[in-house]
């Protein structure tokens, strides 16, 4: 299998390559510059592999939620680029990529916390457990909400990745109930997860049309009217 991934929904900007069973990636924080950064990567890595663009057979893609250019952009380019070639695509929370951040500590109990700041006082969450099998066991529900209204499950371990950390540290861990074991707020979700995650996908059946492939926003409005920035 030959699978190509795009995650763009943060400050974070990755391609990865699935080619057999090699991953290789690239990933840096580009802010503003994913749009002139994601394709020139993205064609590093096939070159490094020695594959064309036509020996591909499906493309993944973070599908948010994050950034709303971001997400927009990623989903746009693997729209794009599976219409060009006929693949399908896989789309990928990139709250569960970013879930994946955290260290496997072999522990069936610990939960994930994945959280990134979605601006505007509020974050974006969702909560994980690892399957066992290199995958993830959703908890909840993805949300957009404010720190302080987060509602979690109950958790006997807690590991938490993600922006939202950075920013919302103080409350989350009263959210937690405790010292978390595990906890990095200079995480960003990367596309060797996302082509992970895709790859189980795609070998189970769940590929789709690229027309189908939509991106994830959590919320329609992408910015504060002047008021509400006065009273920020």
């Amino acid at each position: 299998m030959n699978l190509l991934a795009i995650e763009t929904a943060t400050e974070a900007c990755s391609v990865a390559l699935i080619h057999g069973d090699t991953v290789i990636a690239r990933s840096e924080l580009a802010p503003r510059r994913h749009a002139e950064r994601v394709l020139p990567m993205a064609d590093e890595l096939l070159a490094e592999a020695g594959l064309g663009r036509h020996a591909l057979d499906a493309i993944a893609v973070g599908r948010g939620p994050g950034a709303f250019t971001g997400v927009r952009l990623a989903v746009s380019l693997a729209q794009g680029m599976a219409l060009a070639l006929d693949l399908p695509v896989i789309t990928v929370s990139s709250l569960a990529a970013l879930a994946l951040e955290a260290p496997d500590d072999g522990d069936a109990d610990s939960t994930i916390l994945a959280v990134i700041d979605a601006r505007m006082g509020e974050i974006y969450a969702a909560c994980y457990r690892r399957d066992g099998e290199g995958g993830l066991v959703a908890l909840d529900d993805e949300r957009v909400c404010t720190a302080e209204a987060l509602v979690l499950p109950e958790a006997r371990a807690w590991q938490v990745v993600g922006s939202g950390w950075a920013t919302y540290e103080t409350v989350l861990r009263e959210k937690l109930g405790g010292e978390p074991r595990f906890a990095d707020g200079v995480r960003y979700p990367q596309a060797m997860h996302v082509a992970e995650l895709a790859a189980r996908e795609f070998k189970a059946g769940r590929a789709q049309a690229p027309e189908l492939a939509l991106p994830v926003y959590l919320r329609d409005k992408v910015a504060l009217t002047l008021v509400e920035q006065g009273k920020a």
